[in-house]
């Protein structure tokens, strides 16, 4: 009987080959999870009426390598505390993305528009700078949806709390816009991935595929908590925080990545 043996080296050595190219590209690509599946380290929430730093009624928590938003020590009232979970760096030019899923039913006094809804919040505030009662950071917001089992309803979204950004060579000032993505009903994992380059433009992709895009993110001087930002009259927004959204559906996030564009 011939022998096997070249057979089989050869194989381990493609399958070898393989696993190193794969993590030659993996190093390439630049990509870094900043969530690390354990816990919360690099996070922190600002959550309404709370300070700073309180985590409270445990709403963010790490279970089975997933950061979930849970309301199950809410004792079934909401009001209205909506919270932020904000990373520790500030980026200005870079690409983000993450798998998220809805999950169970909306916590009882939940307002309707927040039914299966969240968001990546982008050029957010610093939170230290945030109103105890502040709802929402000043940001611009990639709101994120889930379908409610028939209508349409996008996802990727774009929604401007205390901001403005400029489509068609014109400031456009409607708080939400909906994008051109299709609509996910249930529980599925649906990946997001949003380009920022500073204050030149940003764009936002849906399972990999292109549903908005936008420019000149810039602070509206019309909001009061985005006044108080204003320095020397400028507007233009290049760079600040990431975070993520409760606001009274649980929802899941998991393999969050930055891939940091500056150099």
């Amino acid at each position: 009987m011939r022998s096997l043996y070249p057979v089989v080296a050869f194989v381990l050595c493609l399958g070898l080959s393989a696993n190193v190219m794969a993590e030659d590209k993996k190093k390439e690509d630049g990509w870094v999870s900043i969530f690390n599946g354990k816990n919360l380290d690099g996070w922190t929430p600002k959550i309404r009426y709370h300070k700073l730093g309180e985590n409270w009624n445990d709403t963010f928590r790490v279970e089975d390598g997933v950061m979930k938003v849970s309301y199950d020590q809410y004792g079934g009232e909401f009001k209205e505390t909506f919270g932020h979970i904000f990373y520790k760096t500030p980026y200005s030019h870079y690409k983000f993305r993450m798998e998220y899923r809805f999950t169970g039913e909306q916590i009882d006094d939940g307002p309707g528009w927040a039914f299966r809804n969240s968001g990546i919040m982008l050029h957010g505030q610093d939170p230290a700078t945030m109103a105890e009662d502040q709802d929402f950071p000043v940001s611009i917001e990639v709101q994120l949806l889930g379908g409610d089992g028939e209508k349409k309803r996008s996802t990727a979204n774009l929604c401007t709390p205390g901001t403005n950004v400029v489509m068609n060579d014109e400031v456009f000032t409607p708080h939400c816009i909906n994008s051109r993505s299709e609509t996910y009903h249930g529980d599925q994992w649906v990946t997001v991935e949003v380009e920022v380059r500073g204050n030149e433009f940003i764009q936002h992709f849906i399972n990999g595929k292109a549903v908005f895009e936008y420019e000149k993110p810039q602070l509206d001087p019309k909001d009061e908590y985005a006044q108080k930002l204003i320095k020397e009259g400028n507007l233009m927004l290049s760079g600040g925080t990431i975070s993520l959204q409760s606001e009274s559906h649980p929802v899941e996030f998991r393999n969050i990545e930055i891939l940091n564009l500056e150099k």
